[in-house]
């Protein structure tokens, strides 16, 4: 169990604490909630895993370290930057493949590049939700300062990854 579970356990603890002491039903409306939430996203979430399982046995670890580990420098942060703009998904999809290819050795700056550009760019988001409610004008002033964005991220991101590496380890 790592501390990422712990805090998470312990805030909902105390959020179901919380909510008890305002009214016992409150706390049974509470996991309720949790449970209608977990109705919406528990296929996506499965597939997202098992799509990052696959990818797993199916990619080498050699090639994906060559192109993407800590010796691939700006060739794996671009790439990484590349993957997460033409990548279709969303998070249930994007984060466990993350965490598989961080397992798998691929390094923190092209897997902040990889995970911010898919965030930031979706294709997807932006001719389906930005450009028909928003428009192309600002559509596109969001989009092209946002294409520089994930490659610098990757560079400083990597640089602060090992700095606070070495102060409290990794998670």
């Amino acid at each position: 169990m790592n501390a990422g579970v712990l805090i998470m356990g312990g805030l909902t603890l105390v959020l179901a604490i919380i909510a008890f002491t305002k009214s016992p039903d409150l706390s049974l409306k509470g996991v309720q909630s949790a449970f209608s939430l977990l109705q919406e996203v528990w296929l996506p979430l499965l597939l997202g895993c098992c799509f990052a399982g696959f990818f797993n046995v199916l990619l080498p670890r050699e090639t994906l370290v060559q192109w993407m580990g800590e010796q691939s420098g700006i060739k794996g942060i671009l790439l990484g930057w590349l993957i997460g703009l033409v990548m279709p998904g969303g998070p249930y999809v994007v984060f466990p493949i993350a965490a598989s290819l961080l397992k798998q050795g691929v390094a923190v700056g092209p897997l902040l590049a990889f995970i911010t550009a898919k965030t930031l760019l979706s294709p997807t988001r932006m001719f389906t939700w930005e450009i028909p409610f928003l428009g192309w004008p600002f559509t596109a002033a969001r989009a092209l300062p946002s294409i520089l964005l994930p490659p610098i991220i990757g560079i400083v991101g990597q640089r602060l990854f090992h700095i606070f590496s070495r102060w409290g380890g990794q998670n």
